[in-house]
């Protein structure tokens, strides 16, 4: 016992140096003091928190990555499989490092500099990562919106694959910033799991990379998303004043893939033979475009502006007092946005929903025949089961066809396709 207080009063006197230093914003979580009932409260609230959030950006990150692997059609979405990917190794490495370093459950933790330089590396790396898909993201959109025919010619595998590895070089080469980039930390070996951070070093170094990271990771796509949704905003407000009501003999698949305009990133075509809407006749006026645009660009600003606006602070102003709750509380909002991105990103399609959906009912119906097969001993299968079963395949292939432009021409050419004033054939 002696030698714990020893070296907790050894790190104390160390940490006491360094340029910031996290103030107890409650006496309870003073060493010696007994914490009171509204602060084992706080704390417990505050773990069941951080706990659920990473539970849920586990399962809604996988949730989207077996979707968009099993459809074919959905294989288009790659960089929102990779969004998920990234925030998936959030949620396995980064976010439960987070808790044992936020939680004062695990306030007597003691990281070596090894294990801090690691979850500080994470930190930036993954960090970094999820945000460049997120600004790809919007890029892809952009171009699959506003230049369509470009986007065809020009958006290969290659040319995915080639942005998928500069994000991770470009991720990398941060986060090894901050391993071999820090000075040597003099005498110390252990360091507080709670002060483990971006700015426990005492260098000059410390500055210019939280610069440099707050305006590459933030400040540079911020700028890029908001540029691109409001380009995306425009050409949804021109599309809606253009475009005329369908009419009535339209079929249901083409009114589903138009009203998608945005969200299944359907491509937009403006003519200007197209008849025109008055404003009493357009019902919504690019309205879902401007939801989309204050969802995304409000989600990544919520999410991020407080947690760079914090460490740039901190980066400028080194002699302030932050109370940990502050860091804590601007640290598991960014931390938000692995569990939020599946759902805005992917979830929020109608395509990855409905093929979510579908997968969902044919994992349902599966135990349920296993059962009554082995129940019956049986190689008979019931004629409603074997329809049930087979409609969830047929389902998603037919969602597969009735999602490409060609298919829904040549829909025209079929027997059963009524066109406005044709006389129906009599049958003899």
């Amino acid at each position: 016992m002696e030698e714990v207080r020893l070296l907790l009063a050894t790190q104390v006197n160390n940490e006491s140096t360094a340029p910031w230093a996290p103030v107890p914003s409650a006496a309870g979580r003073q060493l010696g003091a007994a914490p009171s009932a509204q602060t084992r409260f706080k704390d417990l609230s505050g773990i069941f928190f951080m706990v659920a959030l990473n539970v849920l950006a586990l399962l809604a990150n996988t949730a989207v990555i077996v979707v968009i692997l099993k459809a074919p059609h959905l294989r288009k979405f790659a960089f929102v499989c990779h969004l998920c990917a990234v925030d998936l190794l959030c949620g396995v490495l980064l976010m439960p490092l987070g808790v044992v370093c936020s939680s004062p459950y695990f306030s007597g933790m003691v990281f070596t500099v090894l294990e801090c330089q690691v979850y500080v590396f994470l930190n930036v790396f993954l960090i970094a990562a999820s945000i460049f898909t997120i600004t790809a993201i919007s890029v892809e959109r952009y171009y699959y919106i506003v230049h369509p025919m470009r986007y065809e010619v020009k958006m290969t595998c290659k040319l995915t694959a080639a942005v998928v590895a500069l994000v991770w070089l470009a991720s990398a080469a941060l986060g090894l910033a901050t391993v071999f980039g820090w000075p040597s930390y003099g005498s110390r070996s252990s360091i507080s799991a709670a002060h483990c951070s971006l700015h426990w070093s005492h260098s000059g170094h410390r500055r210019v990379f939280s610069l440099l990271f707050c305006m590459i990771c933030f400040c540079v796509p911020a700028v890029v998303i908001f540029a691109v949704y409001c380009n995306v905003y425009k050409v949804a407000r021109v599309a809606a004043r253009q475009h005329g009501p369908l009419p009535s003999w339209t079929p249901a698949s083409q009114m589903k893939s138009r009203s998608d305009s945005i969200n299944s990133q359907t491509t937009i075509i403006t003519t200007c033979n197209a008849p025109r809407r008055s404003a009493r006749d357009r019902p919504f006026g690019g309205s879902k475009a401007a939801l989309t645009l204050v969802v995304i660009v409000g989600q990544f600003l919520i999410c991020w502006l407080p947690y760079f606006a914090f460490h740039l602070h901190l980066t400028l102003d080194t002699s302030s007092a932050i109370p940990v709750d502050l860091k804590d509380t601007v640290t598991w909002l960014a931390y938000s946005s692995f569990a939020l991105n599946p759902f805005f990103y992917g979830l929020l399609n109608r395509q990855i929903r409905e093929e979510l959906g579908k997968l969902r009912r044919c994992y349902s119906a599966r135990p349920t025949e296993l059962f009554l097969s082995s129940h019956e001993a049986s190689g008979h299968e019931n004629f409603l089961q074997f329809l049930h079963r087979t409609s969830c395949t047929v389902d998603t292939r037919a969602s597969f066809t009735a999602s490409s432009p060609r298919n829904t021409v040549d829909q025209t050419t079929q027997p059963g396709f009524r066109i406005p004033g044709q006389i129906p054939e009599e049958l003899n």
